[in-house]
């Protein structure tokens, strides 16, 4: 059995996080750690709902020390809730907020501090723990737990971090939250394991990200999503220096990452992954489409589907994307070579000819002009219509164009049968904190627009 550091500073003086402008270093971060977990709830199922990222990187710690297991939910809506009550009865919530509005038992973050100690101990994990359940959206409306094991862990964000050349220099600043996968890695994780330092925020708007970037001594990363990336474009003339992008979550056009490199002055990485293996790949955007794996994950084909195994990932995992291998796909090389198409799910057939919504949306996106837009299938009750009458809907966000001038544009980009009737302008899309479109906020979204609407084009 083999065990792993807690986090891999090597100083008790060393600074492992960033309130503000206050410097949070190792010692209390271990005392605050050895706290918390004296006083949790009996429970072994922890919910961590900490606002402040470095709230939630001490609760976490605590409950990893002490043999508890975080349950991670990819939403927080009171029926998710509900779902993990049901998942684990003993769960209980822990919250640096006042008025959680969680019905299930709370425990509180500590608003005081305890005493630091004098020569503090860093805590060995063992490798195979399960520290967390992550949930992917079932099939039936039911989540689908995916257990995190330490030793997994922390093999894929040293290795994503060795690629990426982060370094413990470097403090990042998250724009994702900590519960969800690529905020858990990135943000959370990845300082903790290579000696590094996370800021505390959680910056949403592009004033906060600039005033969480200036908290920060260089060199500093910001780890981050499309979405963020084009509101700061858009937003912000005079931007922090920044020294390491880090994008996922949704595909990001070569247009915005040449714009934020320029803008920057810095390297922009994207990552992909999933919620069932975590970071699986990399690529410099800039730098073309193909994607490498990370050192020794490897991919391979089983008929239409692709499987990944290798590394960090602990079982051959099946990949729900359209993935072409380029070659390097086999167990005698150290890495794959890739280009991703898309999700299966979002394959659209429209009178013989496919393409996909990712394709789509990356076309809507790249138009000038466009701050924010998305494709949207036909509506399932059109499943059995003839496919020449089944049509798409867009929604955009476009303050500066007509409805003439966007369709214009699109249709020099995008196949007419693809084109979308109605194309609905609309003031903002209901993104939540990871860039990502909740399909029923869109729903009700288009649902308001379908009233008469003078800013369309119908079909």
């Amino acid at each position: 059995m083999s065990s792993l550091p807690l986090i891999a500073h090597r100083h008790p003086d060393a600074v492992m996080a960033w309130r503000g402008g206050t410097p949070v270093r190792v010692r209390q971060f271990l005392g605050e750690v050895d706290h918390v977990a004296g006083q949790l709830p009996p429970g072994r199922h922890v919910l961590n709902l900490c606002g402040d990222r470095y709230h939630f990187a001490v609760a976490l710690a605590a409950s990893i020390v002490s043999g508890r297991i975080s349950l991670l939910p990819s939403s927080q809506t009171p029926e998710s809730l509900r779902q993990m009550q049901r998942f684990a009865p003993d769960v209980f919530c822990v919250t640096d907020r006042a008025d959680s509005g969680v019905e299930l038992p709370l425990f509180h973050f500590p608003e005081s501090q305890p005493e630091s100690p004098a020569e503090p101990v860093i805590p060995q994990i063992d490798s195979d723990q399960v520290i967390a359940q992550l949930f992917t959206s079932g099939s039936t409306g039911m989540p689908v737990p995916h257990p995190k094991r330490w030793g997994s862990l922390v093999r894929g964000v040293q290795a994503g971090a060795e690629r990426l050349r982060v370094t413990r220099e470097h403090a990042l600043v998250g724009t994702v939250p900590p519960q969800h996968m690529y905020g858990l890695e990135f943000t959370v994780l990845m300082p903790l394991q290579i000696g590094a330092a996370l800021h505390a925020g959680h910056p949403f708007y592009p004033a906060d990200i600039c005033v969480a970037l200036k908290d920060l001594p260089r060199p500093r990363m910001l780890v981050t999503t499309p979405y963020h990336l084009r509101m700061l474009l858009a937003e912000q003339s005079a931007l922090p220096a920044v020294d390491l992008l880090l994008s996922a979550t949704a595909p990001l056009s070569q247009n915005l990452a040449v714009a934020a490199e320029t803008c920057f002055a810095a390297p922009l990485f994207e990552i992909y992954g999933c919620t069932e293996t975590g970071q699986l790949a990399s690529r410099r955007t800039t730098a073309g489409a193909i994607w490498q794996t990370l050192p020794e994950v490897h991919l391979r084909r089983e008929g239409e589907a692709v499987w990944a195994e290798g590394g960090h990932i602990e079982a051959a995992t099946r990949l729900h994307d359209d993935i072409e291998l380029m070659g390097a796909a086999d167990l005698t090389t150290d890495f794959a070579y890739f280009l991703l198409h898309g999700r299966h799910a979002d394959l659209v057939n429209i009178a013989g000819k496919r393409t996909s919504l990712a394709y789509l949306n990356h076309q809507l996106n790249a138009i000038p002009g466009v701050r924010d837009g998305v494709f949207l299938p036909p509506p399932e009750d059109a499943a059995d219509a003839p496919e020449n009458v089944r049509r798409l809907t867009a929604l955009v966000v476009a303050p500066e164009l007509t409805p003439a001038a966007l369709m214009q544009a699109l249709r020099e980009r995008i196949d007419p049968l693809f084109l979308p009737r109605p194309l609905l302008f609309v003031a903002a899309l209901p993104r939540n904190a990871t860039g990502k479109l909740p399909r029923q906020a869109t729903q009700n979204l288009l649902a308001s627009q379908r009233a008469p609407n003078t800013d369309a084009i119908p079909s």
